[in-house]
């Protein structure tokens, strides 16, 4: 078990230390939830009066917000709470799952596959022809990755995941379990006679950048004709779908549920809330902010924040909910 001071978590947080505790510290948890061995975090002034009431030795607190530990309690005062909590968690991370084996017997990988130095295959994994693996990449019992991939290095693939022929994955992603990556595109047309749907092919890939994290369940489209792309640093939810030749930019976020229909294009930075869609061959400029929920279906540009369903500009939508409210209770 890992245990820490609280002199000791202060000079890593580079913290301020405020009053004192000889508890020697076992963990993080929730102010409800801790026990007097434990720290907690308060990032925000309305969080505060739980301190009262909390068995925790310490917490990490924004040096903006006012109060005293009180005895034999320490405040670590930093600059943003949040980001010292992300710190410290790591300091707390439990050692992942082992590998007995770099490579596991049972795993199966073709004679043509290249597998780079460090890298761990765990149990039931499959990796096909000419797909190259590299170095420190990480992939977890029954992940299949398909002919003619690339993994770029220090990627961790959970288990479940697959990854179709011919796609592109960058340096240090995180995949958590059962994504699909390159599955084909839900495209289709009625036939000639009237009489069914003809399936559109799809024969492009998916491109995915550095430092890209796809939660639990996460399915994106290769594309029709070329790539369906994942800028540098972009994070997607559990359960999130991205259609076929959609891209996104760097350091965008899509909330749990949400989705882009087919051709959608993300600039820079953009967050999409859970739950909310966005239409096919609509963009997105940098920075916009879509709440969730939210049904986009017309291009909004630089900076725009939208809300609704269909999405209108977040101020007017509402707007328009105040005055439905009132009409409601006028009538």
């Amino acid at each position: 078990m890992k245990t820490f001071t609280v002199e000791q978590i202060c000079e890593l947080l580079q913290g301020e230390l405020e009053g004192s505790t000889r508890q020697i510290i076992t963990g993080p948890e929730q102010l409800e939830y801790a026990t007097s061995v434990q720290i907690s975090f308060i990032g925000n002034r309305k969080f505060f009066p739980l301190w009262e009431k909390s068995k925790a030795c310490a917490a990490i607190i924004t040096n903006t917000i006012k109060g005293e530990p009180g005895e034999g309690r320490a405040f670590v005062r930093v600059k943003n709470a949040d980001l010292a909590m992300a710190q410290l968690l790591e300091l707390f991370m439990p050692e992942p799952p082992l590998f007995e084996h770099p490579i596991h017997p049972t795993a199966v990988i073709h004679p043509t596959a290249e597998i780079g130095k460090g890298s761990r295959i765990g149990a039931g994994c499959y990796v096909g022809p000419n797909t190259r693996l590299g170095e420190n990449v990480t992939l977890y019992p029954n992940v299949t990755i398909l002919d003619n991939c690339t993994i770029g290095s220090a990627t961790v693939i959970w288990s479940g995941t697959v990854i179709r022929e011919r796609c592109v994955v960058g340096d240090n992603c995180l995949f958590n379990l059962n994504v699909s990556i390159g599955g084909d595109g839900f495209g289709y047309r009625p036939s000639a006679d009237g009489r069914g749907l003809v399936k559109i092919p799809h024969i492009g890939n998916v491109v995915i950048g550095n430092g890209v994290e796809l939660g639990s369940g996460v399915c994106i489209d290769r594309g029709k004709f070329s790539s369906t792309v994942l800028g540098d640093g972009t994070k997607i939810d559990n359960l999130v779908q991205i259609g076929h030749n959609s891209r996104t930019g760097r350091f965008c976020m899509m909330a749990g549920n949400s989705g882009l229909a087919g051709s959608v294009t993300l600039g820079d930075g953009v967050i999409v809330g859970g739950s909310a869609s966005i239409s096919d061959h609509v963009t997105l400029g940098n920075g916009v902010l879509v709440g969730g929920g939210s049904g986009v279906m017309n291009d909004v540009p630089d900076g725009g924040k939208v809300l609704g369903y269909p999405a209108t500009d977040a101020r007017e939508m509402l707007k328009q909910w105040v005055a439905l409210r009132k009409l409601a209770k006028e009538g």
